[in-house]
């Protein structure tokens, strides 16, 4: 079985690629910002949002390979009514992380597995996390510690790097933070292939069962 990510995260194949798996990267070609802008303009729920968007990634790289397991994954973070997107330069950076220090935001992130022409299985993970109070020389401090690598993170923070100084409680599976709901992931895999440890090629099973 051929397992393919629709993603361009590096964090999220690292990630696989860490438990273990043989996984392929393709990142899919939607327009995220458009589904996102039609999805708030009919008052659509954030985690239904964030799953539409999971499955038309992973179902676009399936229709060049019908036979694979796909993976699709989503993520939006949402403080009160409002919700995040990537920022698009280090100025809108700071204006976001502005707007989460002190309070709570939610990760709202969605995994999808489609293989031929449906969903095998969706998933939802929803980790709180709460900033620190921050002051206009730690945000830039962190700024300039962390310069654009920044902008590759929906919260505009990194929490495997030195974006884990910004909080001072988290609630939540630390891989769906970053991302990917791994533990869930791999619970369905084993249950799909019928196996108890998936090894380096997915689907083959071992005599190794994990404590």
């Amino acid at each position: 079985m051929t397992l393919i990510l629709a993603s361009a995260s590096a964090v999220r194949l690292s990630l696989l690629k860490g438990a273990g798996l043989s996984v392929a990267a393709k990142p899919a070609a939607i327009d995220e910002a458009a589904i996102k802008a039609a999805a708030r303009a009919e008052a659509a729920d954030v985690a239904d949002t964030a799953l539409l968007l999971a499955e038309m990634k992973a179902r676009r790289v399936a229709r060049a390979a019908p036979a694979a397991l796909v993976i699709g994954a989503d993520q939006i973070l949402v403080q009160g009514s409002e919700w995040f997107d990537k920022p698009a330069d280090l100025a809108t950076a700071a204006k976001q992380l502005r707007r989460l220090a002190g309070v709570w935001h939610e990760l709202v992130t969605a995994i999808v597995c489609w293989r031929g022409d449906a969903v095998l299985w969706r998933h939802v993970a929803r980790p709180r996390l709460r900033m620190r109070p921050l002051s206009e020389a730690a945000l830039a401090a962190y700024l300039a510690a962390e310069g654009e690598r920044v902008l590759s993170s929906v919260g505009a923070y990194r929490l495997e790097g030195p974006g884990i100084q910004l909080f001072e409680a988290i609630e939540g599976e630390y891989f769906s933070i970053l991302g990917l709901p791994l533990l869930p992931l791999l619970g369905f895999l084993r249950q799909h292939f019928g196996c108890e440890w998936l090894s380096a090629t997915t689907g083959e099973e071992t005599s190794f069962t994990p404590p």
